[in-house]
């Protein structure tokens, strides 16, 4: 039973989220279904995230050897880009927008480095393109929001202490890359920490600091936490993480009061809103639970109540998106809104993967 929007904001919901729920399994058919089209990389690796390396496109192929096989490309020679994705494809279709999106899919899907995968001049290693990031990688993508990608995948497969010589030659120090990508993460979410400590019911959105990130940055967080699975970087980072939780849980109730506004002042809009509540509350569940999967943390009573509330925001917004006609005629969508409709397939499997690492 899903609780007023009034009673969710005010903290009132405190029972353990219930899974596997129809939210779920809605969320889950809509990404396997649209997920699997073998010519959209993009949605490929989405159904990747919430299947796991069993995930299949729908001509019967493993996704991941999809992805590989017929969309990474070589460029060889002293002044070539090496092994890389595309953006785009020549039609538009997204391949990798986000630099290293495919490559950290893969890895954090659980693939080994040693997985060898198809292509048109021969085999490729999951290890191969992990080098790859390695050559491509500069320390700068710690402050970009666009680093976030290539900082998770490297946060998953490198140990504190490690360090890496990039193609320009320098020395990298993955300890120092991440600490400063803590402290950027610290700066972006500087707007809505003051409001968390000055007890302000909400800071609005004007695309500052966090929210100047792709996706609201939860995949910024999703990387500076994913480095936190080390007890060494846990002591050396000490409490700092821990308030960036916090300032993720107070930014969940300044959203939602945000989200229920704009749609009673601009029904006009209620698809689009929908659809940036779905990524957002699918997100956070999706952050939240990695942290808690990867470092171990246990939440606070108070904290439990945030992800339940984020729990039950999202089976509200589903149901509304339902009501709206976003789920009924998904290729009238593709046509008529094509980037509502990729963002509904990416939020949804990003949405039923968060939903699953609650259960």
């Amino acid at each position: 039973m899903l609780l007023p929007a009034s009673l969710l904001l005010l903290g009132l919901a405190t029972a353990t989220p219930a899974a596997p729920s129809a939210t779920a399994e809605q969320l889950r058919a809509l990404c396997r279904t649209q997920g699997a089209n073998p010519r959209n990389p993009w949605a490929l690796a989405h159904g990747v995230t919430l299947e796991g390396r069993g995930f299949r496109a729908r001509d019967g192929r493993l996704a991941a050897e999809v992805i590989v096989s017929d969309f990474l490309r070589r460029e060889e020679g002293p002044t070539g880009r090496g092994l890389y994705f595309e953006p785009f494809t020549a039609d538009g279709t997204p391949v990798e927008p986000h630099p290293a999106l495919q490559v950290k899919t893969l890895v954090l899907a659980g693939f080994p480095r040693s997985r060898k995968f198809q292509t048109a001049w021969g085999t490729v290693t999951l290890g191969a393109l992990v080098e790859e990031l390695q050559r491509d990688f500069r320390p700068e993508l710690a402050r970009s929001p666009e680093g976030a990608w290539a900082l998770d995948a490297l946060s998953q497969v490198l140990e504190p202490g490690a360090t890496f010589r990039n193609g320009a030659g320098e020395q990298v120090r993955f300890d120092a890359v991440m600490e400063e990508a803590l402290g950027t993460l610290e700066r972006a979410h500087a707007d809505l920490s003051a409001g968390m400590k000055a007890g302000l019911p909400q800071v609005p959105k004007q695309k500052q600091g966090i929210y100047a990130h792709p996706c609201g940055g939860l995949h910024f967080f999703q990387a500076v936490a994913g480095w936190a699975r080390h007890p060494a970087v846990r002591k050396a980072w000490g409490e700092r993480l821990g308030v960036q939780v916090d300032v993720l849980i107070y930014r969940l109730g300044s959203e939602a009061r945000q989200y229920e506004a704009a749609l009673m002042d601009a029904p006009r809009y209620r698809m689009s809103l929908l659809s940036q509540s779905l990524k957002f509350y699918g997100h956070f569940l999706e952050t939240l639970g990695r942290y808690r999967r990867e470092s171990g943390w246990s939440p606070t009573v108070r904290q439990q109540q945030a992800v339940t509330r984020a729990h039950q925001l999202l089976e509200a917004t589903v149901r509304r998106l339902g009501e709206a006609g976003a789920f009924r005629d998904t290729e009238t969508l593709a046509k008529q809104h094509p980037q509502l409709y990729l963002d509904l397939i990416g939020d949804a499997c990003h949405a039923a993967h968060g939903l699953a690492e609650w259960r």
